[in-house]
């Protein structure tokens, strides 16, 4: 079995008396989509902000690359290569599609809003930027102010800015929230294409999108993950569809 890219051990994180991340451990392995599952409040956004660099763990580790950067902040587990898509939108919406782009490759050198005019006219910035928004079909869309795109083109551009990091690795956290089932079919297809570039970690309520592209699935319930399997165990797993998945044991 290949050694993982990204691993947590024993993360434990509270918030007074709520431990929002009880001990947990997983890890996200070359070439797969790892798709974390629960319900609202279970600790899903928490955890993922623990493994970016948000946010410090009260206890446990993160390991990435065999590099153990749990004290390390967001920008520089993105330089060595951990790409994130938001929950919520973090792109500049006054910006262009190409300059947010460009921002994301800018990051990478840890230069972002420095001298951002003179960055525009670096070819191999505007470059990368331009190659990443073709792959997720905006290229028509590059001068156009990002608050003028769609919800869903949105979510592209935000898988967009994390290309162009040239990640080994995405932490993705509801990447199909808000699309319809058309946005939903068109990025599931894409991110199945780009677990041979670089693993995700997939933070979801799409569980259409989950079952479909997820190798293995951890279902977190009150900051615990009480499973981990294929999604033919996580459906089969009495557990989980009592916690979860809203169904009681058959008679």
């Amino acid at each position: 079995m290949a050694e993982p890219l990204l691993q947590t051990r024993g993360i434990t994180k509270s918030f007074g008396a709520l431990k929002a991340s009880d001990a947990i451990s997983l890890d996200l392995r070359p070439g797969e989509i790892h798709a974390l599952i629960g319900p609202n409040g279970a600790g899903k956004s928490t955890l993922i902000k623990q493994i970016a660099g948000n946010m410090q763990p009260d206890s446990g580790t993160v390991h990435f690359l065999g590099q153990d950067v749990t004290a390390l902040d967001t920008v520089a587990r993105a330089r060595l290569g951990l790409g994130r898509t938001f929950q919520i939108s973090a792109l500049a919406m006054d910006f262009t599609v190409l300059q947010n782009a460009v921002l994301g490759a800018l990051g990478a050198r840890g230069d972002v809003m420095r001298f951002f005019r003179p960055v525009m006219k670096d070819r191999t910035l505007v470059a990368r930027a331009h190659e990443a928004l073709e792959r997720v079909g905006l290229q028509d869309h590059a001068a156009m102010r990002t608050a003028e795109l769609s919800h869903g083109q949105r979510r592209q551009l935000e898988v967009a800015v994390a290309l162009t990091l040239k990640p080994k690795a995405f932490l993705m956290d509801e990447p199909m929230a808000g699309l319809g089932a058309g946005g939903s079919k068109r990025l599931t297809g894409f991110l199945d294409g780009l677990r041979a570039e670089a693993p995700i970690l997939l933070v979801e309520h799409d569980m259409d999108a989950v079952f479909a592209l997820a190798d293995r699935i951890s279902v977190l319930v009150y900051g615990q993950v009480i499973a981990t399997g294929t999604a033919a165990e996580i459906r089969a797993n009495p557990e989980v569809r009592r916690a979860y998945l809203g169904e009681e044991d058959a008679a």
